[in-house]
């Protein structure tokens, strides 16, 4: 997409979140990636949402979605609200469990790749290439726990991409940070630079950068993935 629709999708992204019932609570919203790289086309759009575990949970909303559904974790996972008013977004794990980052990727973008609750496939939108990380913890936190563990492992793939631009926390919006990126106007180091900032070793660095570019190049569509910390 290009930079102006890539912003204005941004926008559109953190308006849904602030004003609409999501799967479950989100604190933070972050863009990474191509578009606050400046670049024009963006070929992939990255967001970030740290999202809050929901507190209390509703047994019988639970119990209820179970028996009707067979998936769990409806009131405890995921908002029971949502779920019941949005089934068909409901996804699930191997578990058979309410999976928080599916279903965030099911309301805000077409998630193809994961199963519903009434078991139908999510209809695939590959024109739309987003992809979405979704953790407990913020940006800046998962940013360095997850290069830790990469290095620890030689698991570069599992890199997060650090130069990130926060939209949106705890319901107040940045908008200086949306005409910056319409703007293109961020100062951005390589990423093998980024990771060296972080105390990755040169070498290391740039095999990291080399495997994140291949696995990107890799990807299509929509996508998600989700990580607790």
């Amino acid at each position: 997409m290009d930079r102006e629709q890539a912003v204005a999708r941004l926008e559109t992204l953190v308006d849904r979140v602030e004003r609409e019932t999501m799967p479950v609570p989100v604190r933070e919203v972050w863009a990474f990636g191509d578009v606050a790289l400046g670049l024009d086309p963006v070929e992939r759009l990255d967001v970030y949402l740290t999202k809050d575990v929901i507190m209390g949970g509703d047994s019988d909303a639970a119990a209820n979605f179970a028996a009707e559904y067979g998936v769990k974790g409806v009131g405890t996972s995921v908002h029971a609200e949502w779920a019941e008013a949005h089934p068909d977004r409901v996804r699930t794990s191997d578990n058979g469990y309410a999976a928080p980052e599916k279903c965030l990727a099911a309301e805000l973008v077409d998630d193809s790749e994961a199963r519903s609750a009434s078991g139908s496939r999510a209809k695939p939108d590959d024109s739309e290439p987003i992809h979405l990380e979704v953790c407990n913890a913020s940006f800046e936190d998962n940013v360095r726990q997850r290069l830790k563990g990469a290095l620890a492992r030689d698991a570069y793939e599992e890199v997060l991409d650090p130069r990130g631009v926060c939209l949106w926390v705890d319901g107040t919006r940045d908008e200086e940070a949306f005409d910056r990126l319409r703007e293109a106007s961020l100062a951005m180091p390589t990423l093998s630079a980024a990771l060296g900032m972080l105390g990755a070793d040169e070498n290391v660095a740039n095999e990291a950068a080399e495997t994140l570019k291949r696995r990107r190049a890799e990807q299509e569509g929509a996508s998600v993935r989700g990580d607790m910390v």
